[in-house]
């Protein structure tokens, strides 16, 4: 990955934690600001983002409407050769490079993310999840000690900072707060916060569970499009408030700009990579 696109891997090898409705969102949210972005679907199975976008873009045709529209394309051949290719291509002339990675164990996607300049993983508010990352005494609900993951992404940031001098900005999103019990909250918090200091991760608010991001997927159209979406619920209202937010709290370089509030053209053209 030697080009100078900013690599932003969003992986977790357990499903259900809306890695792809993330994925999608931020990089719409990246080309509303004005940038070039481009997204990689690693999972030629589910094509979650990659079908997203392929909805976006049927949208504007139906309704013939300009919206700003990352790349995008899906990695489904058998060898990283192959992927590099693909990596190198979609990263030509880009500021970000996205990639949606499969829930599940993969190499491809392990490929990518101890190469990222940023790696999200996003989970949900439970010690299914947070086993992912590491491992809790269940009387104490200390942290016993690190999974197979988080040990694979801190030495692949020891490894990065050895060879470049860079390392990797580990982002652990928390999506779907808003239905864990006060108490349990209180624990994951805690040990949430006990591991990012051994590990060094960041601790971020992501997406809360709502109706309306399963509802906008067949049209591809995201909270930012306010313009066709019509009169929005209050919740509506939060959901695009948490998406800024997330936007925010990723602290990417050069996008500090503020989203906007109505529909301007970005530089982002809708684009199918073939």
């Amino acid at each position: 990955m030697t080009s100078s696109a900013h690599h932003i891997v969003f992986a977790n090898e357990k499903g259900g934690t809306g890695k792809s409705t993330t994925a999608v969102h931020v990089a719409v949210a990246l080309a509303y600001q004005g940038h070039k972005v481009a997204i990689i679907d690693l999972d030629p199975r589910q094509r979650t983002s990659y079908r997203y976008l392929e909805n976006r873009d049927a949208t504007m045709k139906r309704l013939n409407i300009d919206i700003p529209q990352p790349f995008y394309d899906v990695f489904d051949g058998d060898d990283l050769a192959g992927l590099q290719q693909l990596i190198e291509r979609m990263s030509a002339g880009v500021d970000f490079l996205l990639y949606d990675t499969p829930g599940r164990d993969d190499k491809y996607a392990r490929y990518v993310a101890t190469r990222a300049n940023t790696l999200v993983t996003p989970i949900n508010d439970s010690f299914v999840d947070f086993d992912l990352i590491g491992q809790v005494d269940p009387e104490t609900y200390k942290v016993r000690k690190l999974s197979f993951y988080a040990e694979l992404i801190w030495d692949a940031r020891k490894e990065r900072a050895r060879v470049d001098g860079n390392t990797i900005d580990w982002v652990l999103l928390r999506n779907r707060t808003q239905y864990v019990e006060a108490h349990n909250m209180k624990r994951i918090v805690a040990a949430l916060t006990e591991l990012s200091r051994r590990v060094g991760f960041r601790i971020i608010p992501g997406l809360s569970e709502r109706v309306i991001y399963r509802e906008l997927f067949p049209s591809g159209l995201t909270m930012l499009d306010k313009k066709h979406l019509g009169r929005l619920a209050t919740s509506h209202l939060a959901a695009r408030q948490e998406l800024r937010e997330l936007i925010k709290h990723l602290a990417l370089p050069q996008s500090a700009q503020q989203l906007p509030d109505n529909d301007k053209p970005a530089r982002s053209k809708p684009q199918l990579v073939a």
